[in-house]
């Protein structure tokens, strides 16, 4: 078979053990059970939708351009790039103990925590691909998600802030700048947050305008919230009310996104690619 020329090429990062995350069952992403349902819901971050994204990848349209890469677990040294020790140490008690609902709908069951890991490693191999530079494009399809991870506190189903860490690993190598573009329908308020006293790191999101769902999500995501000290000006948050659409958000990043981003000049470009934006906005 042919090999793929770098620039005409996907690297895409995946490991099966990712879907040994079990987000539970229940109403919505409750986890509980009312009592008078023959059926519950599975929690909407589930394995199934992973499931599907890998096969639309090996048999889809785009799957002659894909070369895929086994994932690795992450090591705990290398989660204290962005997460607090306390944090970590809070996680690995939970796994211990057989899990625990860190907040409302977070759920870390048997299970996770691996998981969480290995999509962590994961990513942090598809960044170390592109630095050694084996490639140009690198996905990590990774769960459970992590963009509403803050150093501190799990939130919105995120356990590990997983772009955070791919950014801090570009930071101590050879990337002066990094900047990161989220278009997950959420504020991406973790990864925002890890890097909001620094001017290393431009933070965008593109995302409804849904404000804090409580405390494990005080940032309202609004657009002025620019980013503190050194960082000031760094966060660029563009809320989209629902049903702005593909012009819409050809619109945001045509006048706001890219020169924002044209105008800091950054050595490596981070994309978080939360999928609910297509069937919601």
């Amino acid at each position: 078979m042919e090999t793929l020329a770098t620039a005409d090429r996907i690297d895409v990062f995946w490991h099966a053990g990712m879907l040994n995350h079990d987000a539970g069952e229940g109403v919505f992403d409750t986890g509980e059970d009312p009592g008078f349902l023959d059926v519950l819901e599975k929690h909407p971050e589930n394995e199934d939708r992973v499931k599907n994204m890998v096969s639309i990848l090996k048999r889809g349209p785009i799957s002659p351009f894909i070369s895929w890469h086994s994932g690795t677990p992450a090591q705990p040294n290398e989660l204290l790039t962005f997460h607090t020790k306390d944090y970590i140490n809070h996680l690995t008690e939970g796994d211990r103990v057989g899990g625990k609902m860190l907040c409302h709908g977070t759920f870390l069951n048997p299970g996770s925590w691996d998981a969480s890991l290995l999509a962590a490693g994961t990513t942090l191999l598809a960044m170390k691909h592109i630095l050694d530079g084996h490639g140009k494009i690198a996905y990590a399809l990774v769960r459970p998600p992590g963009h509403h991870a803050q150093p501190n506190q799990a939130d919105g189903y995120c356990f590990l802030n997983n772009a955070g860490l791919a950014v801090h690993l570009a930071l101590k190598s050879s990337c002066r700048k990094v900047a990161v573009i989220d278009i997950d329908v959420h504020y991406g308020n973790g990864t925002a947050q890890g890097f909001y006293g620094s001017d290393k790191v431009l933070t965008v999101s593109l995302h409804m305008n849904h404000g804090s769902w409580g405390p494990s999500h005080p940032q309202e995501g609004t657009v002025g919230e620019f980013g503190e000290g050194e960082g000031f000006g760094y966060n660029l948050n563009v809320p989209l009310p629902n049903g702005t659409g593909d012009s819409g958000y050809v619109y945001a990043m045509t006048e706001l996104v890219s020169p924002a981003v044209k105008k800091f000049k950054p050595d490596m470009m981070v994309f978080v690619i939360g999928q609910d934006s297509s069937s919601v906005s």
